[in-house]
């Protein structure tokens, strides 16, 4: 569901962001919005800034420079908002079972046994893994943990998810699956920071994108716009266009 970013609010507001790691600047003067209600595109290469850019916005790093905001404050885990983070690199615990593990997980994030209890039951019949309720998760397949991990992730019906590459390794499908339930809670009034190397679902589900090259903002705006600045492009040729020369460079060093 796409949304009108005209005179909404800012929920995650980045102003003049700066990360050094020693004498290595990684993000340089980065600055964009990212609006109430909508699905926000944060796109870019291996190693232009994107982790780097989430963890400082976390506050995971503290930022050479600049303001990382949500609601017009730095991000504290005592903050009343309520945040849903699925990183790249997943990790649950392998020897519990799969219930145990949403409940515990949904316990920590406020809910009540019972509730978290039903809210585990309900996402796993929504992916189809209902039959696996009480499987250890080192039983399950890959995509099948990452399915628990995104459940774990909604569980508590954040006001912001950001999701890194959410349906990497899924079959189309599973990936299509995994997209409705990102339009479901768009739909029920989160905002979605949403990392993904598939432009396929830049287009269904982002309203707006920023596109990171070595730590700045390369384009920044609405599909349309973005679009519009490389000539009417599909974002796959503005992805290679942007990055193509890039990873060639890196291939042939």
């Amino acid at each position: 569901m796409k949304v009108n970013s005209q005179k909404r609010d800012a929920v995650v507001s980045i102003k003049h962001f700066r990360m050094d790691f020693g004498k290595k600047t990684v993000v340089k003067d980065l600055s964009f919005d990212v609006y109430k209600g909508e699905v926000f595109g944060f796109l870019g290469s291996n190693g232009s800034g994107k982790t780097t850019t989430i963890r400082a916005l976390l506050g995971l790093y503290q930022p050479t420079d600049g303001k990382l905001l949500i609601n017009n404050e730095p991000f504290s885990v005592s903050s009343k908002i309520k945040l849903g983070y699925l990183p790249e690199e997943r990790g649950l615990y392998k020897k519990e079972s799969v219930i145990d593990t949403m409940v515990y997980f949904g316990r920590l994030k406020g809910l009540s046994k019972t509730d978290a209890k039903k809210r585990a039951e309900n996402f796993l019949e929504r992916v189809n893994l209902t039959d696996k309720t009480n499987l250890r998760l080192d039983k399950l397949s890959g995509g099948e943990q990452q399915k628990i991990q995104l459940g774990i992730t909604v569980m508590n019906n954040p006001d912001i998810l950001i999701l890194d590459e959410p349906t990497k390794g899924f079959d189309p499908v599973n990936r299509r699956l995994l997209m409705n339930i990102i339009e479901e809670h768009q739909k029920a009034g989160a905002t979605v920071i949403f990392v993904t190397h598939q432009m396929e679902e830049v287009e269904r589900l982002c309203d707006r994108a920023i596109l990171l090259k070595n730590g700045t903002a390369y384009a920044y705006g609405t599909i349309t716009e973005i679009k519009e600045k490389f000539g009417g492009a599909s974002l796959d040729d503005i992805f290679i266009k942007v990055y193509g020369d890039e990873n060639n460079a890196e291939e042939n060093q």
